[in-house]
């Protein structure tokens, strides 16, 4: 990472850090949706676990896709994109830089809410918290990835919110939140394979179900990163210098 890529990352976090609705929506908005799901399925082990462990995948790719969509596309329409890459500085600097700055954010995020559910919920664990945090932060990472590349194709703020429903919505549904995948109609359960969130899933029940980190944990964690780097590759590939 060049000068600049840390540059802009500090320019974005500054904004951030004054932005109080960013903040709430990174910190306070998934403690208050998770302890909502515990209260509806108080008692009901392993399946309260079982949804707040997959929420913790589930959350920090819809809240950081979201975040990191909006708050790029009016970054655009505001004009300080367009001043950035009017200057001498790669487009892969603005990328890494933007991934940088909400990447900050996406660890704040992952942390609170994973924690808050392992402490204050007693969530059911058989291996390390630790690893469950890694997959969470990887997995807001990838909700980066992907608002960025949303907001790459998007001429303002409404259009990158139509983009969650394509996105978001399809991987929340197969992702094995709502049923066991491996129980699905086969169409479903390859098209759920193809679809990144899915992994993370599969990472965190290995967690919830082996003490030791197993060899399906990094390779599914490992498919979610090459995802990310796809992402991020495309955006900084199809980023525009204008707005039209």
């Amino acid at each position: 990472m060049s000068r600049l890529t840390f540059a802009i990352a500090g320019r974005v976090l500054r904004q951030l850090r004054h932005d109080p609705r960013s903040v709430a929506l990174v910190t306070l908005v998934p403690i208050v949706l998770v302890t909502l799901l515990h209260e509806i399925f108080a008692g009901a082990e392993p399946l309260v676990s079982h949804i707040e462990l997959s929420i913790l995948a589930v959350f920090p790719l819809f809240i950081m896709f979201l975040l990191t969509a909006v708050a790029t596309v009016r970054e655009r329409t505001s004009g300080t994109l367009e001043s950035l890459m009017a200057s001498p500085i790669h487009r892969a600097d603005i990328i890494l830089g933007y991934t940088l700055a909400y990447g900050v954010f996406a660890l704040v995020q992952s942390a609170f809410t994973t924690l808050f559910c392992y402490w204050a919920l007693d969530m059911r664990l058989t291996g390390s918290i630790f690893a469950v945090l890694l997959v969470s932060f990887i997995t807001a990472v990838l909700g980066i990835a992907l608002g960025l590349l949303a907001s790459a194709v998007s001429r303002n703020e409404f259009q990158a919110v139509q983009l969650t429903p394509a996105i978001i919505v399809p991987q929340v549904l197969l992702c094995g939140l709502l049923g066991e995948r491996d129980e699905m109609a086969e169409w479903l359960h390859q098209l759920s394979n193809a679809m990144p969130l899915s992994w993370s899933v599969d990472a965190l029940e290995e967690v919830a179900q082996h003490s030791n980190l197993t060899s399906h944990y990094w390779s599914s964690l490992g498919i979610v990163v090459g995802c990310t780097a796809l992402a991020l590759a495309l955006a900084s590939r199809t980023l525009r210098r204008r707005t039209p």
